[in-house]
């Protein structure tokens, strides 16, 4: 009878011991997807961007990614972005609408090794707020790259879009979109990264071209019932901007729909 119980007891222990074992396997896998633009990981972030200045302009980004298994070697990851736009226009009149709608598609193996990449056309929807955004259809090459080691992620994602289709009294659309990410994963959840959003309009005079700012931020993977949910902050300041913006606050919350 002794020897039963001690069996029982070892089968539990056991049975907890892997468990525990494989939640923290599932959490150190989400903990580096939720770092990597070209994941095999359905999510809906919801961004949300105040630039501070004289007058101060609110954007809320809605960037819902599914990602789709084409075969056991590759993915397609779709990323769009949905922009709601509060600017202010003139001295004292704002414009509130949507911007510039854009759908990403990006080619990824679907198991690569410390290097992550992925590729693939973007496109640029025309606004119908003609102060929000590019009035002409655009089309961007598109380009995602990291590395993941030991706690830490690293890369780029660069784009440059062309107008190629709209009035022809619109203005030019030659633009380029850039973001740069560093993230270092902590205990508990938490981690600490960078992730400034270097764009240049090609078609501005020199003092208005290139939107570069430098800062940092910090942000939490945690569970709400059985979801899993990534929230971030982060304040950046502008070493360039077209308009008078000194900094940004930037705020996260990422839904996330593992499988």
């Amino acid at each position: 009878m002794k020897i039963k119980i001690t069996t029982l007891w070892v089968f539990i222990l056991f049975s907890i011991a892997s468990t525990a074992q494989e939640q923290m396997e599932q959490h150190h896998d989400l903990a580096n997807k939720i770092q990597n633009p070209v994941a095999d990981l359905i999510s809906l972030p919801f961004q949300n961007n105040i630039d501070f200045g004289d007058r101060n302009t609110n954007t809320l980004n809605i960037q819902p990614v599914m990602p789709f298994k084409i075969n056991e070697k590759w993915n397609l990851v779709t990323r769009t972005i949905i922009p709601v736009i509060s600017a202010p226009i003139g001295l004292n009149d704002r414009s509130n609408g949507v911007g510039n709608i854009t759908l990403s598609t990006f080619l990824t193996p679907a198991n690569s090794g410390k290097f992550i990449w992925g590729a693939g056309p973007t496109f640029m929807f025309p606004t119908i707020e003609d102060n929000l955004g590019y009035e002409k259809l655009g089309i961007a090459p598109s380009f995602a790259g990291l590395f993941q080691e030991n706690g830490w992620t690293y890369g780029a994602l660069l784009q440059n879009f062309f107008g190629i289709a709209g009035p022809s009294d619109a203005p030019d659309l030659n633009f380029f979109y850039s973001q740069i990410f560093v993230t270092k994963n902590l205990q508990n959840g938490w981690y600490v990264n960078s992730a400034p959003i270097i764009t240049a309009n090609w078609e501005a005079d020199s003092d208005h071209t290139w939107t570069i700012p430098l800062g940092a931020g910090t942000g939490k993977l945690f569970t709400l019932g059985k979801m899993p949910i990534n929230a971030q902050i982060g304040a950046y300041k502008y070493l360039e901007h077209p308009t008078d913006a000194d900094w940004q606050l930037r705020t996260q919350i990422v839904l996330l729909f593992p499988k």
